[in-house]
């Protein structure tokens, strides 16, 4: 075999890709300056980031974090590096200190909900990303003889966290909850236990679950709702805790996952669960135990930010507002447009549709990249319009216009 190419399958697929208009690359972007951001030279609008409310990028607050940094603090909230996971040496007090504001804030807009009438058994656990959280949970927690339930536009971290456990598991078409119930009478009483995994939002389609059906049916059936609430977090909601708060789900839902690295600008994630899985997770979930544990400045940051979630409506309404007005005016001009709220996914059908969306909208000072399977199902390619607080309706009123251009000229495909 000697002389054999051994990367010619690997050439051929690329080949393959490109011919598709699937082939991917990673763009070097810099100068991020608010709602702006420069790309290949230009300086753009950024209307691909899911920095939802300007936190990530907002100079005054990031200012206002690093003053608090002094020398007695330098190491133990402003380090970069944690150097072990959270079992050995990497559990500092800012773990503690963030995953107890964090139980607390739940745990009051549970109760409102409730009317103080029961109590919130919910803690917080911190993880190093959305997409280490979604893997770890569903491998601890399933096994054989368990079956996970999953919407079918889930994120491809909750996929791959289901495939990782040894359950059993059913894909659910998209928000078809008649469904859902018709394979639970069917199933539930052979399994152990039974999982029902959803978005709130969805990240492609930016529709929104029916979490008190849900609540509902996991009740009816003795399952667990798992709810990932990364699209929705500190926009929804009146002390932004996502649309668990708005549809008043906080105290009935299992598990509550969500995300510092969307639209509070930072990095990590959480989950609230129970007291005994919490427990369960620490002993048995595979990237957490064997996690290098986040830096304190990553840390310390992250606590800046969700001790301000409760104060940050005005930008959560003009955020919306924008969306809303974009929306309409994509639909008048004759767009598909899905979902409602601040994910705006105007459908163009193939990947070249996309493609040349996305380089006229450069053309026209926006960054917005074209999503493509397997990211959606084939034939849904699209660009995904993620605005920010920091957008004006001024800023984007065009948008509609411009793709309005998108069935004609060649263009080049970056």
């Amino acid at each position: 075999m000697a002389g054999k190419d051994i990367y010619s399958y690997y050439r051929e697929e690329l080949m393959r890709l490109r011919g598709s208009g699937s082939l991917r690359s990673l763009k070097t972007t810099r100068e991020r300056d608010g709602k702006y951001i420069s790309c290949q030279g230009k300086r753009l609008i950024n209307l691909s980031s899911n920095d939802y409310l300007g936190l990530a990028t907002d100079r005054e607050m990031v200012k206002n974090f690093y003053m608090l940094m002094d020398e007695r603090n330098l190491l133990d909230s402003f380090g970069p590096g944690s150097t072990s996971s959270r079992l050995l040496t990497g559990n500092y007090p800012l773990y503690q200190e963030l995953e107890d504001l964090i139980q607390g804030t739940f745990r009051s807009a549970a109760l409102q909900e409730q009317g103080g009438e029961s109590g919130f058994d919910k803690g917080a656990l911190i993880f190093n990303s959305g997409y280490h959280a979604n893997t770890g949970i569903f491998q601890a927690m399933a096994g054989e003889g368990d079956l996970i339930l999953s919407d079918s536009l889930n994120h491809a971290s909750i996929i791959d966290g289901i495939r990782l456990s040894r359950a059993e598991r059913e894909t659910i078409p998209h928000l078809d909850y008649g469904y859902l119930e018709e394979v639970l009478e069917r199933k539930r009483e052979r399994y152990r236990n039974v999982i029902i995994a959803t978005e709130s939002i969805f990240s492609m389609d930016g529709d929104t679950a029916d979490l008190k059906r849900l609540v509902g049916i996991k009740n009816r059936y003795g399952a667990m709702l798992y709810v990932d609430e990364a699209h929705a977090l500190g926009i929804y909601g009146e002390n932004g805790l996502g649309m668990s708060e708005i549809q008043g789900t906080l105290g009935d839902t299992d598990i509550i996952v969500a995300t510092f690295g969307k639209a509070l600008g930072a990095h990590g994630a959480f989950a609230l669960v129970p007291g005994v899985i919490r427990e369960f997770l620490i002993n048995r979930m595979r990237t957490l135990i064997f996690s290098t544990a986040l830096p304190p400045a990553t840390l310390a940051w992250n606590l800046f930010i969700f001790n301000k979630i409760n104060t940050l409506r005005e930008r959560r309404l003009h955020l919306l507002e924008t969306s809303e007005k974009l929306r309409r005016s994509l639909g008048d001009a004759g767009f598909s447009i899905p979902g409602s709220g601040h994910i705006i996914p105007v459908i163009l059908g193939e990947n070249f549709m996309a493609l040349r969306a996305s380089e006229m909208l450069m053309d026209q000072g926006f960054l917005i990249f074209p999503i493509r399977p397997p990211t959606v199902p084939r034939g849904t390619s699209r660009i995904r319009i993620s605005l920010t607080s920091l957008v004006d309706w001024g800023d984007v009123e065009n948008i509609p216009r411009i793709l309005k251009g998108v069935n004609s000229g060649s263009g080049r495909i970056i």
